[in-house]
């Protein structure tokens, strides 16, 4: 548009513009934006939309941030957790603390990522009942959201069986609480519209969005997905609604995570339906995709460029008011994105042992779930600091 290559050119100048032009010309793709200016051109058109406060839809659930380095985007990942007041896990919380529930060594490095994202497996409200005949039903106190932030967490994943475990009220609620803490959220809302609506983070210089959808449940209907009119999660066992939320963000975006609540409680192993799933996000835009759901760890693939984790396991969750006593391997994913667009995959492992989360540092016990992880892993290697690598 004519007046954005004004606005371009009065700001950066008339030598960066005719590179632009030069670069365009003899073919080279969209990423000579970010050479020249130091932004993707998804940006460009932020800032120049915000200079003249036009197509103010793009700023809609989006999220500018400072970066901790010019040179590096760290996107951190964790595995379930779940703040429902009658779980031994907050028991322990609401006596000693956050800083002995979450290990200081996690919350440094959680402290040094850009964007920290978990799966949150429970709903913040006081109203609601229980869903019939359902095993497992989660709810925490909307105060108990403070406790997110406290963690540093930037981005909850609510497309999960959790979050309509006491029907639409508490699910309101919980966006309720989450959009008064500040805290942006994905795959669920009070409308279909807003379920599939990515968040969107802006850091140097690039922008990229996060979306989110559940498989789950396979077989049983508990949890409702959202219509034209009424609240409820998205939902991806037909991945159709999915795919088209991907390819939208990646028109608007410079990257795509795509982070799934899919596969079998309690089995190490991802299914075949997941690998679908997983290749058809690839195909559809995803440059990442971080699932969870089977409460333990899964493995990483690789699908062309695109890193696969099947399952973080548990961060920090407990179910009952005696839980906590098992030994669990977990751990955080990360996401790093060079200057120059190369992305590079970690699996920092951890494990949650008597109400607590901590991370592995003694040598023979991180190389035994590198190793592990691994082992459950297809056409990759994972080296002692948990950096991943695809065989070529």
């Amino acid at each position: 548009d004519e007046s954005f290559l004004f606005w371009f050119r009065s700001t950066y100048g008339k030598e960066a513009l005719e590179q632009i032009a030069d670069e365009a010309t003899a073919g080279r793709d969209a990423n000579i934006w970010y050479e020249v200016s130091g932004s993707s051109i998804h940006v460009l058109w932020l800032d120049y939309c915000e200079k003249f406060d036009a197509h103010r839809e793009y700023f809609a659930r989006l999220t500018r941030k400072e970066a901790l380095s010019q040179e590096q985007i760290v996107l951190s990942f964790t595995g379930d957790m779940n703040l429902d007041d009658r779980t031994g896990t907050m028991n322990y919380l609401k006596t000693y603390g956050l800083e002995s529930a979450i290990s200081q060594d996690v919350r440094e490095l959680l402290a040094q990522s850009d964007v920290v994202m978990v799966n949150n497996e429970c709903t913040y409200s006081s109203r609601g009942a229980p869903l019939a005949g359902k095993a497992y039903t989660f709810r925490s106190d909307p105060s108990n959201v403070s406790i997110l932030k406290e963690l540093g967490v930037d981005l909850v994943g609510i497309a999960n069986n959790h979050v309509w475990d006491y029907g639409a009220e508490a699910l309101t609620d919980t966006i309720a609480a989450l959009d008064e803490a500040g805290l942006a959220y994905v795959g669920a809302g009070n409308n279909l519209e807003e379920a599939k609506h990515p968040w969107y983070f802006v850091i140097n210089g690039k922008k990229i969005a996060f979306v989110a959808a559940t498989q789950i449940e396979r077989t049983y209907n508990y949890t409702k997905e959202a219509t034209e009119t009424e609240a409820g999660v998205l939902k991806t066992q037909t991945p159709d609604k999915f795919l088209e939320v991907i390819r939208h963000a990646k028109k608007k975006s410079d990257y795509v995570v795509a982070f799934v609540h899919w596969g079998t409680e309690g089995t190490n192993y991802y299914g075949q339906d997941q690998v679908l799933l997983a290749e058809q996000f690839a195909q559809a835009g995803a440059d990442a995709v971080i699932g969870g759901h089977p409460h333990c760890l899964q493995g990483i693939t690789y699908i062309g460029d695109v890193p696969v984790i099947y399952s973080l396991g548990n961060f920090w969750f407990g179910s009952t008011p005696t839980d906590g006593v098992k030994k669990k391997d977990t751990g955080i994913a990360q996401l790093m994105i060079d200057r120059d667009g190369s992305m590079h995959f970690r699996f920092v492992p951890c494990i949650q042992e008597q109400w607590q989360t901590y991370l592995v540092t003694e040598e023979a016990e991180k190389n035994r779930i590198l190793d592990f992880e691994e082992y459950l892993s297809d056409g990759v290697s994972i080296d002692g600091d948990g950096y991943v690598t695809k065989y070529e």
